[in-house]
């Protein structure tokens, strides 16, 4: 019988910006590409403000991380014409992307990741009313054969939509924080 671990509350979670004072070797992911993020090219993108990391702590150990920079998303197709009858003529919209987000092995399917996803739409709702505009959130979900492993579904399940179809390598999404009554 397979017990389930415990999922962890956003309470329980400590989040801080990395700085090359975080020890990062203890850190693992069947993603070794998303490893060697972290570990070699993170905090020099900070450096470069490229990108913002943070990792999440429970009870000292780094959960996961979550890496946020700016984007768009340009209006295509059926999006453009969706914007069209809102009367929004531009050729792109403003974004907050999640470059990177990964959980460590050990904290899998404990609703880390959700919890990440969320503070990503947050930040960005908070850009939104309070610093500049900000529509969308975006990332480029990661596919894996292994279906557990494919994050598609796992950003479907937090109503991301596909803005193209890929079976292999990254299928980029997005979201839309702004809510009907906002329009």
């Amino acid at each position: 019988m397979v017990h389930e671990k415990a999922r962890i509350n956003s309470e329980e979670i400590l989040i801080e910006k990395l700085t090359g004072k975080h020890n990062l070797t203890n850190f693992r992911s069947y993603e070794p590409e998303l490893v060697s993020f972290l570990i070699e090219d993170a905090l020099n993108n900070q450096k470069q403000n490229l990108s913002l990391t943070f990792l999440w702590l429970y009870k000292g150990r780094i959960t996961g991380y979550l890496t946020l920079l700016t984007d768009r998303i340009n209006l295509e197709g059926d999006l453009k014409e969706f914007f069209k009858e809102k009367d929004i003529h531009y050729k792109s919209l403003p974004a907050l992307k999640i470059g990177r987000l990964c959980v460590h092995d050990d904290f899998l399917r404990r609703g880390v990741g959700a919890l990440m996803v969320a503070s990503a739409i947050q930040i960005a709702n908070e850009i939104n009313q309070t610093k500049a505009g900000c529509r969308f959130v975006t990332l480029d979900a990661k596919r894996n054969p292994d279906k557990s492993k494919d994050s598609l579904h796992f950003y479907k399940r937090l109503n991301f939509k596909t803005l193209k179809e890929r079976k292999k390598g990254t299928t980029p999404m997005y979201l839309d924080i702004t809510s009907p009554n906002d329009n």
